[in-house]
């Protein structure tokens, strides 16, 4: 795992806040199965679904990528049958943009979703 630190604030007297790549990559994560409509992340962007992965494991399945000042993420999940991809990874987006924004005060540029698989099993 990339242990890059993001640099989010310095002030003279107080010190510095860095983030991890790995801690933006749980918020968005934890953000995204929260979303109904997802079954799971899938851990890694080569589409093995045999790895449907639960909470323990909320950084896999999300790539971080930090260019200056924005986050750019991609997200790699299983849907629930019978839901409109269209609807859930709108909302996905959506979800991940602001939990990030708001836990981290980072600038989110893109949410990038692979739709990876679809649950059939309920």
């Amino acid at each position: 795992m990339d242990r890059q630190l993001f640099k989010i604030h310095e002030a003279k007297d107080i010190g510095a806040v860095h983030i991890a790549d790995e801690v933006i990559a749980i918020i968005a994560g934890m953000a995204a199965t929260e979303v109904e409509g997802i079954a799971g992340m899938v851990g890694n962007f080569t589409g093995d679904l045999g790895e449907l992965l639960g909470r323990k494991n909320l950084s896999k399945g999300v790539n971080v990528i930090v260019n200056e000042d924005v986050v750019n993420l991609e997200i790699a999940c299983i849907v629930e049958y019978g839901i409109s991809l269209v609807e859930v990874t709108k909302n996905v987006q959506e979800k991940v943009k602001i939990a990030v924004e708001t836990m981290t005060g980072l600038e989110v540029n893109e949410v990038n979703i692979k739709v990876a698989g679809v649950d059939v099993e309920k």
